[in-house]
């Protein structure tokens, strides 16, 4: 199939998705759904991809099929897991408050951006699925990172989910385990992952535009959707506790804090 023409569908059907998620948190009041149709969308769009490029390698295409929906399940699990246990995301709360009597009308095109983002991290698994070469070097340091990576983010989510089941570290700053070298080390891993696909398209051609797939991720995390969000809401509820926690640790690549962690 044209890779034009499977772009072109994939938006058309995350646009729709996304306009009936957003009639659906209408009716729930939790938009943290759309982080759920996201992940979800990515993967599902990789498997689309990975169909529909006939001309690629059937072995690298296999791999990505795997890895993009292993990927997307566990994020989008996880995050479920989250909205259906949870209050709503404290991100999305303050959007809300910000925006007033016109929250639903921006939210409408916020979910709408976010089927374009889906599109968009799909699109490294449609370059790399174009690739013709057998399996490589590179094809299997790809492999070797998405594994590095998952289990990373795996640990760090556990790490943060152990910490807050107990009732005595409500209000506290998790530093325990990945949490004592980065502020975010689950955002580090996810980004860490993006560059699998990276390897997984050096055989293809116009591979080396996967590249744009960690650059956009590190801007999002960096900038718009990641830290800037998530510590504006921790500062709030955690105070100078959390400021401490900023003085010492890193915010994102996992380093050595600069001294031993109390918590207050």
């Amino acid at each position: 199939m044209n890779p034009w023409l499977m772009v072109g569908l994939g938006w058309i059907v995350m646009a729709f998705v996304m306009a009936l998620l957003w009639l659906l948190q209408r009716k729930t009041g939790d938009a943290g759904i759309v982080d759920v149709a996201w992940g979800m969308g990515v993967g599902l769009l990789t498997l689309f991809f990975v169909w529909g490029s006939l001309d690629g390698d059937l072995a690298r295409r296999i791999v990505l099929a795997v890895l993009g929906l292993a990927w997307a399940l566990r994020l989008s699990g996880y995050i479920f897991w989250r909205v259906l246990t949870m209050p709503e995301d404290g991100r999305y709360q303050t959007l809300k408050e910000k925006w007033g009597t016109a929250a639903q009308s921006r939210l409408f095109w916020f979910y709408q951006f976010q089927a374009i983002g889906s599109l968009l991290f799909a699109l490294p698994m449609l370059i790399a699925a174009q690739g013709t070469a057998p399996l490589g070097a590179f094809d299997f340091l790809g492999m070797g990172i998405w594994i590095v990576a998952i289990v990373g983010e795996l640990m760090a989510d556990r790490q943060l989910a152990r910490f807050r089941a107990k009732t005595e570290n409500k209000g506290h700053v998790c530093q325990e385990g990945l949490w004592n070298y980065s502020r975010h080390p689950n955002y580090f891993f996810e980004w860490l992952h993006w560059w699998s696909y990276v390897g997984l398209a050096v055989a293809a051609p116009w591979g080396w535009l996967t590249i744009l797939g960690p650059l956009l991720m590190l801007h999002f995390i960096l900038n718009v959707t990641g830290i800037p969000p998530t510590e504006a809401q921790a500062l709030k509820s955690r105070g100078d506790a959390y400021r401490e926690y900023q003085r010492t640790t890193n915010a994102f690549f996992p380093w050595p804090p600069e001294t031993k962690q109390v918590t207050v």
